[in-house]
């Protein structure tokens, strides 16, 4: 069911909200463009002016690695300034009262943990641009530290313990998605009985099937999003609003 304005939109959340005793968010770019992290995906968005650089390509040509970390440093201020906006701090106030066991995103930016979740609760489907790893020996790697060899030798770096190539601890196209993150996702999509896709598209598989299966295993769905996805006729409310401002009125002191 589509809701007729944002004002019967929040007030079917709401209650919503009130009846679940387990809520699980699932996030995807929609949530984090109040807070200044562009939409990759959107017509004008970054993917439409470069094309993302496949996981084979990045570890087979030391070029593609370069120009991966020139374009992750080239959007260094923008995920620098990033505040957590309206919808992610919303989310943080249920999840301190109890409401909301854990996140599950798409997002890449580091925002849930800086609203105030605890790490172990963001299931992060596609990583995290905020840190690096080998990729090799999963060794862990401070952007301060691969920034100061990129400008020293302007040229992506290796990894000290095992000298395999170091990226952004993000998932690449064409890369597997990381288990253990999936398996934790499987099972909170599994056992609420609220799920609310905010933000996301739901077209990248596999993590577009999470609302499908919490749906499956009888929970509520719900989707916020400014434009129609392909399960919004599966779910139990639609609200196609703004995502700060259908969840604003959700944000504790």
């Amino acid at each position: 069911m589509i809701a007729r304005s944002l004002t019967s939109g929040v007030e079917q959340l709401g209650d919503m909200i009130a009846q679940a005793s387990s809520i699980v968010p699932f996030t995807g770019a929609g949530i984090s463009t109040e807070s200044g992290i562009p939409d990759f995906r959107s017509p004008g968005g970054l993917w439409s002016r470069n094309q993302p650089i496949p996981f084979d390509e990045f570890v087979a040509r030391q070029d593609a690695r370069d120009e991966a970390w020139r374009r992750r440093f080239a959007m260094e201020h923008t995920f620098a300034k990033a505040k957590p906006g309206r919808g992610h701090r919303a989310l943080a106030s249920l999840y301190r009262v109890g409401k909301v066991p854990a996140v599950i995103t798409q997002n890449i930016d580091n925002l849930h943990q800086m609203s105030g979740f605890a790490e172990p609760d963001v299931v992060e489907l596609h990583g995290n641009t905020t840190y690096a790893r080998c990729i090799g020996c999963g060794k862990r790697h401070e952007l301060d530290w691969v920034r100061e060899w990129f400008h020293r030798t302007g040229h992506a770096p290796h990894c000290t313990a095992c000298d395999e190539p170091v990226k952004t601890a993000t998932v690449s196209f064409g890369q597997s998605m990381p288990p253990q993150a999936m398996r934790r996702a499987t099972e909170l999509a599994q056992h609420c009985d609220l799920f609310i896709a905010i933000g996301s598209s739901l077209v990248v598989w596999p993590a577009a099937g999470f609302p499908m299966l919490a749906k499956e295993c009888g929970a509520k769905l719900v989707i916020i999003n400014n434009e129609p996805t392909e399960q919004d006729e599966i779910a139990d409310l639609v609200i196609r609003h703004d995502i700060g401002e259908t969840l604003g009125p959700f944000v504790g002191n």
